[in-house]
C-alpha cells in the first residue's frame, strides 16, 4: 500500500512537515507496512520556505530582522539551487505567531522584517524573489517592507511616519531616492491563495483584520 500525505500547515500549531510526520505516525499504527510519501504543501503562509526546499534543492539563510513589534528576532529565507531565486516567507519575519495574543494590533505591527529578508536576498545576488504573504500579523500594505528597502514615507510636515497600518493615512509623500535600485531589475512573485485588495468590503483590512487583533466596527 502506498499513501501520499500532502498537508498544509496548521496555523500557529504545526508546520506542514510536522503535520505530515504526525499523519505518517498515525498511518503506521494501522498499516505498519504502508509506504508513506510525504509532500508538505504551503499556501504562501507558514512553511512555504520548507515546502520549496523539500521539492527543490536549496539552502536556508538565517538573518536577524525586525519583528512585527519592532524587536530583533531570528528569521530565515531560502535560496534555491540556481542561486538566483529566493523564497521569502512573510510569516517568518512578520508573522502572527511572533506576536502574543494580547499584543496583536495591526495599527502598530510592521512588515519591516520582511523587507530586511528581501534586502539580504538581493545582497546575495538573487534576482527572482518569491514572497509568501500568508500568516502575517500586519495590514500595513507593505509599508514597512518598503521602508526597509530604503523608501521614506513622509507626513505633511516631511517627517517619516511610524510603523503600522494605523499610520498609513498620515502618508502624503513617498521619497524613493534611496530605494534599493536592484528591485527594479528583480522579478518579484507573490505567493498567495487569496486576491483581496487592501481596502474595501473584501479588503484585507476588513477580512483579515480581526485575525490580527483588529475589531470589526460596523
Amino acid at each position: 500500500m502506498k499513501i501520499i500525505v500532502a498537508p498544509d500547515s496548521f496555523k500557529e500549531s504545526l508546520k506542514a512537515k510536522e503535520v505530515a510526520l504526525a499523519i505518517e505516525k498515525g498511518i503506521k499504527k494501522v498499516f505498519p507496512e504502508a509506504e508513506v510519501i510525504k509532500v508538505p504543501l504551503a499556501d504562501g503562509g507558514e512553511g512555504t520556505v520548507e515546502a520549496f526546499l523539500e521539492a527543490r534543492k536549496g539552502k536556508i539563510i538565517k538573518k536577524k530582522v525586525t519583528s512585527p513589534l519592532g524587536k530583533k528576532i531570528d528569521a530565515y529565507f531560502g535560496i534555491l539551487e540556481d542561486e538566483l531565486t529566493a523564497v521569502v516567507e512573510m510569516a517568518q519575519a512578520s508573522g502572527l505567531s511572533l506576536v502574543p495574543q494580547e499584543e496583536r494590533n495591526p495599527l502598530f505591527t510592521t512588515t519591516y522584517g520582511t523587507g530586511e529578508l528581501i534586502k539580504e536576498a538581493l545582497d546575495r545576488g538573487c534576482r527572482k524573489i518569491i514572497v509568501g504573504i500568508g500568516g502575517s500579523a500586519t495590514i500595513d500594505g507593505g509599508a514597512g517592507m518598503a521602508q526597509a528597502l530604503g523608501a521614506k514615507l513622509l507626513d505633511k510636515e516631511g517627517n517619516e511616519v511610524s510603523f503600522g497600518g494605523g499610520n498609513l493615512e498620515e502618508i502624503v509623500n513617498i521619497d524613493m531616492e534611496k530605494f534599493d535600485a536592484r528591485v527594479a531589475h528583480t522579478e518579484v512573485v507573490v505567493a498567495s491563495d487569496v486576491n483581496n485588495p487592501l481596502c474595501g468590503p473584501r479588503g484585507a483590512a476588513r477580512v483579515y483584520g480581526p485575525q490580527k487583533g483588529a475589531p470589526i466596527i460596523v
